[in-house]
């Protein structure tokens, strides 16, 4: 199977191509700009596997939450590139991307990623032993930092534990792994994507769409 993988979500552009399990990637971390990165970024990867848009299997894309401009993106880029070649496409959310990249077999993951406004977008995560995937334990929300609840959690990963220090400290126990800088990569996109689209859950490029678990992007002053 050969995927093509972006994710725009955060402050690290990436883009993977997946080639029968091998992975050819691209990344760039800055705060913005990555509207004009992105294309020349999957340009240059599928150069270098030597495939064209047509030779795919289908696109993936990080569907969020993240932020607002950059999830966008994202999801604007795949569904004209998929359009444009006739392909399915797959949206991954990014915090399952954060905590397949982080998981060792049996892990139960725990993954907190800075949400501004005083809040981090979270979920928890358990990655099968069998396939070396992770699935989802709970839904995604948004909530501040003291709300997150605590559980039986092996890892913590993702920024809103850097963000936040009274949410480090009241979860970042003994004998837990904490990955307080991990952001979501277009590889991890690509692995969790390809099981998708094996199991027949693609969907064509008009129904590709973010999921901002956040519908307010702003604050609102008190009057």
């Amino acid at each position: 199977m050969i995927l093509l993988a972006i994710d725009t979500a955060t402050e690290r552009c990436s883009v993977a191509l997946r080639i029968d399990g091998r992975v050819i990637e691209r990344v760039s971390e800055q705060p913005r700009g990555h509207a004009d990165l992105v294309l020349p970024m999957v340009e240059s990867g599928l150069q270098e596997g030597g495939v064209k848009l047509s030779d795919l299997d289908g696109i993936a894309y990080g569907r969020g939450p993240g932020a607002f401009t950059g999830v966008r993106i994202g999801v604007g880029v795949v569904q004209g590139l998929a359009f444009g070649a006739g392909l399915n496409t797959v949206g991954i959310s990014n915090l399952a991307a954060v905590a397949q990249q982080v998981a060792q077999p049996g892990d139960r993951v725990l993954v907190c990623m800075d949400a501004r406004m005083e809040q981090v977008y979270w979920s928890s995560f358990v990655r099968d032993p069998i396939t070396g995937l992770v699935t989802s334990l709970a839904p995604e929300r948004v909530d501040a930092p003291d709300a997150v609840p605590d559980g039986d959690y092996t890892t913590l990963a993702g920024t809103g534990f850097k963000a936040y220090a009274h949410l480090r400290s009241r979860l970042a126990t003994a004998g837990r792994v904490i990955h307080e800088s991990t952001l979501p990569r277009a590889s991890d996109i690509a692995l969790l994507a390809e099981a998708e689209f094996l199991a027949g859950r693609a969907k064509p490029a008009a129904e590709a769409e973010p999921v901002y678990v956040r519908d307010q992007v702003a604050h609102v002053k008190a009057t």
